[in-house]
């Protein structure tokens, strides 16, 4: 899996449970893709296909995420910290929609909107799963 640096998108990233059981989570079912795990460094995507993007719309938000489907590799980097991590889409989510204008701020600078979901792997990687939110930067 090839991480990219080029810059996709900004905003919040949240975490969620799939899959077999790990860290907090109880096992699951395994997301819209067939191969989520809690324990892989994976993410789930708002606009991953019409029909995720038509329970996600993240439009409403005034966010226009470009479509990215199952098997597509981002890097996720903690706006505050710059740690980053690799992902592979696995899921369909968050949902954007329910969280217009929520923010999540350091250093002066805030993300809004949930665009990506990371599993505890994934999310531990880069921030601590207690804070719950963190503003990223989303690249391919």
């Amino acid at each position: 899996m090839a991480c990219g640096s080029t810059s996709l998108w900004a905003g919040e990233a949240t975490w969620f449970c799939c899959g077999s059981s790990w860290g907090p989570c109880s096992s699951t079912g395994t997301g819209a893709c067939g191969t989520c795990q809690s324990s892989a460094h994976q993410a789930a995507w708002p606009n991953a296909s019409a029909a995720c993007f038509s329970i996600t719309r993240p439009d409403l938000c005034g966010e226009s995420i470009p479509r990215r489907g199952c098997g597509a590799v981002m890097t996720v980097k903690h706006q505050c910290s710059g740690s980053s991590v690799c992902v592979t889409v696995s899921d369909c989510g968050p949902r954007t929609k329910s969280f217009c204008g929520e923010a999540t701020c350091c250093n002066g600078t805030c993300r809004t909107n949930r665009v990506i979901d990371l599993t505890p792997a994934a999310f531990s990687a880069i921030g601590n799963l207690s804070s719950g939110m963190l503003p990223v930067y989303i690249y391919e």
